[in-house]
């Protein structure tokens, strides 16, 4: 046999003899490509197998399996002949010990957690005392007669509005976010309760979906959610603004108690009126007080009048001071002007100048004097010195040529040696022989 014989045997014996099998393990390297269908590998302690779920089965899954996760599933054995390895094709799949609903219950109300859907900022404020209430639950169900028995009996002039929609089975999900819609395009609106009574997990299935919770986030009036009993959650309860755990406590929370308010009130306003009484009783013991201390009229200007001429006397001798510092203090700077006044500056000035002119002409004549008599005698002592006058009383310098040397002894000139000699007039060539 060919290998492509041998395979195809193979298959079919597999394929017939295994045509639907319940199998359950551990999901291990789970994937999903671009076509949508899960890949996966099944094992437990001893062995694994190939798995796939295509995209046309997994859509309906109400949970996504994960690495780790133990599950059960029907599947028929298959053989893929390009690669020779055989892998099981699985048309339903259930998680191992919870159901599939509680899975996909944790895994959204994780997603929208982390999103923010649930965070208290998100939260909106229900009014003290709505009028108007819309209620989105089934119109013929008990929830309906309960609500509206809580309103009346606590607030009778309450209007209800009440958006009917199915609340379990199929489509409860679309007219629930349907009704939401609705009352959120009515103004008159202030808050809307969502209500169902309770049931199994599946019963509340549709108050588990992401359309709802998305629906309630986006609402621009704030909602109560009042779904299941006690100890029912639902993920419309983590995204509303306020949960309560049975319609009627909705109702009894959205409205107060209108006795409870006209008793509030009538307390509120006997303390208004006694704070009141108190503060008038007040006002007007300070009042007799002040009119006590109030002065008549005429005396209180006489009294002005007294004060009004002891200030004018005061100011009087305090003008009178203050011009008589005043003179005194202008005389003294009059006296001191007319000392520094420029005439007098000026008088002082040349009389100063005249001194100062008569004593530098003495002076300068006597430096003169001094000079003359100086000249007169340094003139004495250089004709004393002078060598022309020596000369002219018959004495001659004699110098010799070129060097200008005078000639002190004979023995200094040599025989030839031209010679200058210096009379009292003129001068001699003369030749040493």
């Amino acid at each position: 046999m060919t290998v492509s014989e041998l395979t195809r045997k193979i298959k079919s014996l597999l394929e017939d003899r295994f045509q639907f099998v319940w199998l359950s393990g551990e999901i291990s390297n789970f994937r999903i490509p671009a076509s949508g269908h899960f890949y996966f590998t099944l094992k437990d302690a001893h062995a694994q197998i190939s798995a796939v779920m295509f995209r046309g089965q997994n859509r309906n899954l109400k949970f996504m399996p994960e690495d780790g996760m133990q599950i059960s599933g029907l599947g028929r054995i298959s053989v893929y002949e390009p690669r020779g390895s055989y892998q099981i094709i699985f048309e339903h799949l259930e998680p191992g010990g919870i159901g599939a609903l509680q899975i996909a219950f944790e895994q959204l109300k994780q997603r929208l957690e982390n999103e923010g859907l649930f965070a208290t900022q998100h939260k909106q404020i229900l009014p003290f005392l709505p009028h108007y209430i819309g209620l989105v639950t089934s119109p013929s169900g008990a929830v309906v007669h309960d609500v509206i028995r809580v309103v009346n009996r606590r607030y009778p002039n309450v209007h209800i509005q009440i958006a009917g929609s199915k609340v379990q089975g199929e489509g409860a999900e679309d007219e629930i976010c349907a009704a939401i819609e609705l009352l959120n395009q009515q103004k008159n609106i202030e808050v809307i309760i969502v209500a169902r009574g309770g049931g199994s997990l599946e019963d509340l299935q549709a108050f588990n979906s992401e359309n709802v919770a998305r629906a309630i986030y986006a609402s621009r009036i704030p909602i109560i959610s009042a779904v299941g009993h006690e100890t029912d959650y639902t993920i419309a309860d983590f995204v509303a603004d306020m949960r309560t755990p049975t319609p009627s406590a909705a109702a009894e929370l959205v409205v107060p108690v209108k006795e409870d308010l006209k008793y509030t009130v009538s307390d509120l306003t006997r303390q208004l009126s006694g704070s009141f009484n108190r503060f008038i009783d007040h006002k007007r013991t300070y009042l007799n007080y002040a009119a006590k201390k109030l002065k008549d009229p005429k005396k209180r200007i006489q009294d002005l009048r007294i004060r009004m001429d002891d200030l004018t006397n005061r100011l009087t001798i305090n003008m009178k001071r203050q011009l008589q510092i005043n003179q005194e203090r202008m005389s003294w700077h009059t006296q001191k002007l007319a000392i520094y006044s420029p005439g007098n500056q000026c008088k002082q000035l040349k009389d100063k100048l005249d001194i100062v002119s008569h004593n530098i002409f003495k002076y300068y004549t006597n430096y003169v004097d001094n000079k003359k008599s100086f000249h007169r005698e340094v003139t004495s002592a250089l004709d004393l010195l002078n060598p022309t006058a020596i000369l002219s009383r018959g004495y001659s310098i004699t110098r010799t040529i070129p060097d200008k040397k005078v000639v002190r002894n004979a023995k200094e000139v040599y025989h030839g040696q031209d010679l200058e000699i210096l009379l009292g007039k003129g001068s001699l060539t003369v030749k040493n022989k």
